[in-house]
């Protein structure tokens, strides 16, 4: 699928500019080509022998969105008009046989961070949380007991000024590479 957004910015100030987004315009619904974007972006992300072991489930309607937000209880996590939920399953993610690594986590992170680094390129506002209730969650999606949620995030127009690069706190690279 070809990149139709004409207004995609360059790689490097994307990853700058993206940062948690905790205030957002409830009353502003998020498009839907938006949206099939940002999953488009999911959908591509490299896993472990391609498996693709995710599922993205995309909440919208006003009751699903109330049941979910029990799960996380900040008042800026229910201002969000979307909250997308990214699970899978270990028995549909690749197994090293050396010793059992099971690659499900990695690969749904790998596709996480392409939701919203995309919800970002798109100027929508995400938040990755893993601080939730996964009971709830389990319950309020009706998952079967051997469906994971690996983590879940608000999407929507953010309540602060359009998305600019703040100065990240991060350590140097000489602290965190090794050359040999």
């Amino acid at each position: 699928m070809a990149n139709n957004n004409r207004d995609a910015m360059d790689f490097y100030e994307l990853i700058n500019l993206r940062h948690s987004v905790r205030g957002y315009h409830h009353d502003k619904p998020v498009e839907k080509e938006k949206l099939l974007r940002i999953l488009e972006a999911g959908r591509v992300a490299p896993s472990a022998a391609n498996k693709q072991p995710w599922t993205f489930v995309v909440v919208t309607s006003e009751n699903m969105l109330r049941a979910i937000h029990q799960s996380y209880e900040r008042d800026w996590f229910k201002q969000a008009p979307v909250v997308i939920v990214v699970k899978g399953r270990k028995t549909d993610a690749w197994t090293r046989q050396h010793d059992g690594y099971n690659s499900l986590e990695t690969d749904l992170a790998i596709a996480m961070d392409h939701l919203i680094l995309s919800a970002t390129n798109e100027g929508l506002g995400t938040c990755w949380i893993a601080n939730f209730n996964p009971a709830i969650l389990q319950s309020a999606l009706q998952l079967k007991p051997d469906e994971v949620v690996y983590a879940i995030t608000p999407v929507g127009y953010p309540t602060t000024e359009p998305l600019t690069a703040t100065p990240k706190t991060r350590k140097e690279i000489n602290q965190i590479v090794k050359w040999v």
